[in-house]
């Protein structure tokens, strides 16, 4: 089940709850530190469903239905033979039957099933008229034109007209993610194209004279860059689709055109990086020119604290910290709940936390909700564990790598015992 799915009526009440109060809501976020759901709840205040398009069949992976899919016939559309062998009539078992023709998949047996007559069937193939089960090959004996049955019973080897689903069936609710089960669902009912939600592009914008891109030899004192890798696939995975910018120097008007040309083309622009206040630090005031009025300054998280959102007359944007790691992090907090909702999808659903027990003592956490990169585990009796890396430092993708899950620490909370239950949200797809 798609648990991110919404039905019609609740999207409508999730769009309500987080969309009434825009004005408000800016006002309120402007220049506090938020809690981790404070700004989300912010940034979600602005956005909305996109538009619908019709996609084939085939290129429809991974997209969301806008618009639910119902059977518009029987499935089997007819009644049918669940093994190879023969259909016949149970009232004339046991006995020795007159081979009277074949019904295979595709091609049915065009007669009728006489009394004292057996139809050689294949799996999947129709019941013949006349025919109500079906005796398996390896239980019969033939002999040449003649087959010799044991006893069976009616209904016996076979699927019943609309067994898996009937006309008129609800198969797949709007707000569903298409996986590769959900396409064949969808097959089956006979559709060749589906209406899915628009998928959201998001530019990303990425400065700083230290990054060099990655297949080219480095200056002395730079790095590669990793960061818009790292999110343009996240942004992938998540039914998105990614537009990296080319990384700008540390210039306010080169990074103001290109952020001016992904508001442009893009439904969100997410920014990496130069959001602190350095003297390198040039995103704010690039975006400043632009007219971006911030609704979420700076959040209470670790990683992750430069965080912030605004809009701009010619759309929104997400800056996210430029250490990769808290990139990482925040763009599961914040950047997938924005694309769940521009997708029409609950977008709480997707940072919904789990517990389970931590295997080593965690010391108190500070002011800040933290998220640390762990990995979670299944103990020998069933238990769902979890365990912290010893480094949690926000320039280690490495780390990162490793872990698949997020422990989160609520702010203030005092030290944590081994084998106590702690809040988990499982990281990656």
């Amino acid at each position: 089940m798609d648990e991110g799915g919404l039905t019609a009526q609740r999207l409508q009440q999730a769009i309500d709850t987080i969309g009434n109060n825009v004005s408000q809501s800016k006002d309120s976020a402007k220049g506090r530190l938020l809690s981790v759901a404070q700004a989300r709840a912010t940034m979600l205040s602005f956005m909305r469903p996109l538009g619908d398009e019709l996609v084939p069949l085939q290129a429809a992976l991974g997209r969301v239905l806008a618009q639910s899919i119902v059977a518009g016939r029987d499935q089997p559309p007819f009644v049918v033979s669940a093994m190879d062998g023969y259909a016949l009539r149970s009232a004339d078992t046991p006995g020795t039957l007159k081979l009277g023709g074949e019904s295979a998949a595709g091609r049915g047996f065009e007669g009728r099933c006489e009394p004292g007559m057996a139809i050689r069937i294949s799996t999947g193939a129709a019941m013949p008229d006349g025919a109500d089960t079906v005796v398996m090959q390896e239980d019969v004996k033939r002999d040449g034109g003649t087959v010799v049955v044991p006893a069976s019973e009616a209904e016996k080897n076979i699927r019943p007209r609309g067994g898996d689903f009937s006309a008129g069936t609800l198969l797949l609710p709007a707000g569903r993610r298409l996986d590769g089960v959900a396409l064949s669902l969808a097959a089956a009912s006979g559709a060749g194209q589906v209406r899915a939600v628009r998928s959201p592009r998001i530019a990303i914008l990425s400065s700083g004279d230290e990054l060099a891109p990655p297949g080219t030899t480095p200056g002395r004192f730079q790095i590669f860059d990793s960061g818009t890798f790292g999110i343009a696939g996240l942004i992938q995975s998540w039914g998105a689709i990614p537009d990296r910018l080319a990384v700008e120097k540390d210039d306010v008007a080169a990074i103001a055109r290109a952020a001016e040309q992904g508001l442009t083309r893009c439904d969100l622009l997410v920014v990496i990086g130069g959001a602190s206040v350095g003297d390198h630090d040039h995103a704010r005031p690039a975006l400043m020119q632009l007219g971006v009025e911030f609704a979420v300054d700076k959040i209470a998280v670790r990683p992750g604290k430069p965080t912030w959102f605004g809009c701009a007359p010619q759309g929104r944007v997400l800056g996210l910290p430029g250490n990769p790691a808290s990139a990482l992090v925040c763009a599961a907090l914040f950047l997938r709940p924005l694309i769940e909702a521009m997708l029409g999808r609950d977008p709480e659903f997707c940072v919904a936390v789990h517990r389970a027990h931590l295997l080593h003592g965690l010391p108190a956490n500070g002011p800040r909700e933290h998220y640390l990169r762990a990995r979670l585990d299944v103990d020998g009796q069933g238990r769902q564990t979890v365990k912290a890396f010893e480094d949690q430092d926000s320039s280690l993708i490495s780390v990162f790598a490793a872990s698949n899950a997020l422990i989160r620490l609520p702010p203030d909370a005092p030290e944590t015992p081994a084998g106590a239950l702690v809040d988990v949200l499982p990281a990656g797809v």
